[in-house]
């Protein structure tokens, strides 16, 4: 696993041991972040359930204001440590070691980290989504440019993410997983150009 482009490009990067981490593939990743292109640049980057920290440092790369990342595991926060050290990103990155909606409530109200992507990617089916769901807008970062993608199986059903008040913009399916993309409620009355952009 390796940064894919920008400014720490091609910089190898490790993933913790035991299989308890789930690292998004290369060509996942770079899939994903082809169709942020437009809507990064100078925006902060949330990582939660954050492995190795391998997104949010593909985001710094590739022009990220800054990332947070997010994980509770200790092996996961060593080996994100590394890949921070790996890709001299220190003074642009910031590690939580942290249940996240615990770390998610130390973010609120911050400036610096207003109008962010937010990407999660929980354990497979197991429901932790819906908390950090219910818990984002809140925080008082997220607005109508905001965009929080989950990864989930390709039986993960997000439907009910409009009842807190977001809108599904997309769902890109793989081939053993999704990322679903969604936006605040107000999309529908306001910035419409988001969801063209995806």
């Amino acid at each position: 696993m390796r940064i894919i482009a920008g400014s720490a490009r091609s910089t190898p990067l490790i993933t913790p041991a035991g299989k308890d981490t789930r690292p998004t593939t290369d060509r996942i990743k770079e899939t994903l972040f082809n169709m942020l292109h437009f809507s990064l640049e100078g925006r902060p980057f949330l990582d939660l359930f954050a492995g190795s920290g391998a997104m949010g440092l593909e985001a710094v790369s590739r022009g990220a204001s800054r990332s947070v990342l997010i994980d509770m595991d200790r092996r996961a926060a060593d080996c994100i440590r590394k890949n921070i050290a790996k890709c001299h990103f220190e003074d642009r990155t910031e590690l939580l070691q942290t249940d996240v909606s615990a770390g998610l409530l130390r973010l609120k109200g911050r400036e610096d980290l207003k109008s962010p992507i937010v990407f999660m990617d929980p354990p497979y089916d197991a429901g932790l989504e819906w908390p950090v769901l219910k818990l984002l807008p809140s925080l008082g970062l997220l607005d109508e440019d905001s965009i929080v993608i989950v990864e989930t199986s390709l039986s993960g059903d997000l439907s009910g993410a409009e009842e807190l008040g977001y809108k599904v913009l997309r769902e890109k399916r793989y081939k053993n997983q999704k990322h679903v993309f969604l936006g605040l409620e107000e999309l529908e009355n306001g910035d419409s150009n988001l969801s063209g952009k995806l």
